[in-house]
């Protein structure tokens, strides 16, 4: 294979434990006059992505030039070619990829061809989730009666998909009864930093995904970029075609303080997309900063990336820090893969801490922690928040509004 150009003289080691990795180096960028360290966590992320895949075509050095040099205020008008890590996949648009990879596995054979040539070129995990039905409930065996039941009435597709599993490479299932899709991905499936043994050694870079479930954007809170997008993009990136994507505008989300007892994560979450509606981030990058981040637990943080389609942003991401380690060891993840989590992310300037200075934003958001109060909203205009303590006034006028006189 032939050796991709290193225009900066990117491509270093980093060790860890007792294995060395392939890296590109952000910190590379910067001894070459670029001024990487000020950009937001997200665009360093895309950045990396431009600068490992350089390959004079589809990216070249003037692509990963003018995202170094990005300006935050400029509306968006440079297209990069972004490589995912992954694609992850729900089955209402998996299984009709499978059956896409299946025809094209037959058709090679049919003109005489190496059928096993066919194979997703990037790693894809397929979650079973939105198909299943509740036939049972309200008892302890529920569970285990609709999981039986869901094979049985789906038993050809199941048998489709235990062939692909083991007949492409880079393809696994996660079954019914596991969870759902975006809550699997953070729990088991999302790897922070990549680990992939390929040419002949060992390379190390950020986790990435797009995924066919508007959700995947909670995997943000872990600090993945990651968003969701059609079944026709993801089968694309399966194919490994690049996802074309105007580099964003990225909004700062400055948090302070503490959240006050009796104040919840859906409390924080409601004021979040108030204030960002108000804002408008539509098509921007929304990341999130400042000292209030360490009090903030990974299952907040997932609640807040969760709802980024609610907030109308691509995406909202909180960096790499000591809760992202923390979460990661918590749910089962070797030591070290979390060793070198932390290693990567410390040797690329992605690890987020006290002393972290700000990055520069095309616009920022501020929140103080403290201010949040308990609230309600209907399950389908989360913005228009409702303070628990306003609650009977609210009824009373929104009544009034709609029977006047009364």
């Amino acid at each position: 294979m032939s050796q991709r150009p290193d225009s900066f003289s990117a491509r270093t080691q980093l060790t860890v434990g007792d294995r060395r990795y392939a890296i590109w180096s952000l910190p590379a960028l910067e001894n070459a006059g670029l001024p990487v360290g000020r950009l937001p966590y997200s665009l360093k992320i895309l950045l990396e992505n431009l600068l490992r895949r350089e390959d004079g075509r589809t990216v070249t050095a003037e692509d990963v030039e003018a995202l170094a040099r990005w300006d935050a205020k400029a509306e968006p008008s440079r297209e990069i070619a972004y490589g995912p890590a992954r694609v992850l996949l729900q089955d209402f648009t998996g299984v009709p990829a499978v059956v896409d990879l299946a025809a094209m596995r037959d058709a090679m054979a049919g003109m005489g061809g190496d059928a096993s040539r066919i194979n997703p070129l990037e790693p894809a995990e397929l979650v079973i989730d939105h198909s299943v039905q509740v036939d049972f409930y309200g008892s302890p065996d529920a569970l285990a009666k609709n999981a039986a039941i869901e094979f049985e009435r789906n038993r050809e597709r199941y048998v489709l998909l235990r062939w692909a599993q083991s007949a492409f490479d880079g393809f696994r299932v996660v079954p019914p009864e596991t969870g759902i899709v975006h809550q699997v991905n953070i729990e088991y499936l999302a790897r922070v930093v990549f680990a992939t043994e390929r040419d002949g050694g060992w390379q190390a870079y950020p986790d990435t995904v797009i995924g066919t479930d508007s959700h995947t954007t909670m995997v943000n809170g872990l600090g993945v970029l990651g968003w969701g997008v059609g079944g026709i993009e993801a089968e694309a990136a399966l194919l490994g075609q690049p996802v074309s994507l105007l580099v964003p505008q990225v909004v700062g989300f400055r948090l302070d303080g503490i959240l006050p007892a009796g104040a919840t994560a859906t409390d924080l979450v409601l004021r979040v997309v108030e204030l960002l509606r108000e804002k408008g981030v539509v098509g921007k990058f929304v990341e999130f900063h400042g000292p209030g981040l360490a009090s903030l637990s990974l299952a907040d943080r997932a609640t807040i990336a969760n709802m980024a389609p609610e907030y109308g942003a691509t995406c909202g991401i909180f960096p790499i820090d000591q809760e992202t380690l923390a979460y990661l060891r918590f749910t089962g993840r070797r030591s070290e893969h979390v060793d070198l989590v932390e290693a990567y992310a410390k040797a690329q300037g992605l690890f987020h801490d006290a002393g972290t200075p700000p990055a520069e934003y095309s616009d920022v958001v501020s929140l103080d922690l403290a201010t949040v109060v308990p609230s309600l909203a209907g399950p389908k205009r989360p913005q228009d928040r409702v303070p628990l303590g306003e609650a009977k006034q609210a009824w009373a006028k929104t009544l009034n509004e709609l029977s006047p006189g009364r």
